[in-house]
């Protein structure tokens, strides 16, 4: 007698849902039997999250602390609109994604949690 195949991948059951809300895909982006999917979105939530941090740190530590050459750029989101603050914001663009590229690569033998 063959074995029953194992049953289709559920996100539902996935790390990180949690009561009271159960599993929340209000746009049902994360279909039942769609690994791959769901390991892209969780992905990419992740790394998200990441560059939310910090960017809430550099908003927390930009009136502070400046790095040398830039001490007469503007506080605040004006730093990017005004020279030198666009350079320096330009070199945070390309440094990111080179290591985006380049060096944080999606590697699906490791786990969610492991990327970058």
């Amino acid at each position: 007698e063959a074995e029953a195949p194992p049953p289709p991948f559920d996100p539902s059951k996935q790390l990180g849902v949690t009561a009271p809300l159960g599993f929340f895909d209000p746009a049902g982006f994360c279909k039942v039997g769609d690994e791959e999917g769901f390991r892209r979105l969780r992905v990419a939530e992740i790394k998200h999250g990441r560059v939310a941090m910090m960017a809430a740190v550099g908003a927390v530590v930009q009136p502070v602390l400046q790095f040398p050459g830039f001490d007469k750029v503007p506080k605040g989101i004006g730093a990017v609109l005004s020279p030198p603050g666009t350079y320096g914001f330009a070199a945070l663009f390309l440094i990111s994604g080179a290591l985006e590229l380049f060096l944080w690569k999606d590697d699906s033998s490791k786990s969610v949690d492991s990327i970058g």
